[in-house]
């Protein structure tokens, strides 16, 4: 029997009721745009918990592809080592451009050039 990850609103629906921390973290998360990539620390401060961006990890560690997991990196750009070339792959479907394992430059967030 293959386990399904669970829905994105299934994940919110739980996270809600067990930790509102998390629960702002899946809201901010799921807003992200198709190629918009910031760090887990701008999760955390996004979601008005600065300084928790170890729990935006952890979230994301046990979502599955419930979230667009991949659209998080670390603060430098640097993808995290947990299965980096399909999120290398992801990023660079939705035009974020990567170098070595790290994002360049991105459409949207925290990559994206000032002069747009």
């Amino acid at each position: 029997m293959t386990l399904k990850p669970p829905k994105s609103s299934d994940w919110t629906a739980r996270e809600s009721e067990s930790d509102p921390m998390r629960a702002a973290f899946v809201r901010t998360i799921e807003n992200l745009r198709p190629g918009e990539v910031i760090s887990y620390g701008d999760v955390a401060a996004r979601a008005g918990y600065p300084r928790r961006h170890r729990a935006v990890g952890q979230l994301l560690g046990a979502s599955f592809d419930a979230l667009p997991w991949w659209r998080v990196v670390y603060n430098d750009g640097r993808l995290p080592p947990v299965n980096p070339s399909l999120q290398e792959q992801r990023l660079l479907e939705e035009g974020v451009a990567m170098k070595r394992m790290r994002v360049v430059e991105s459409p949207l967030g925290r990559f994206a050039s000032s002069s747009k």
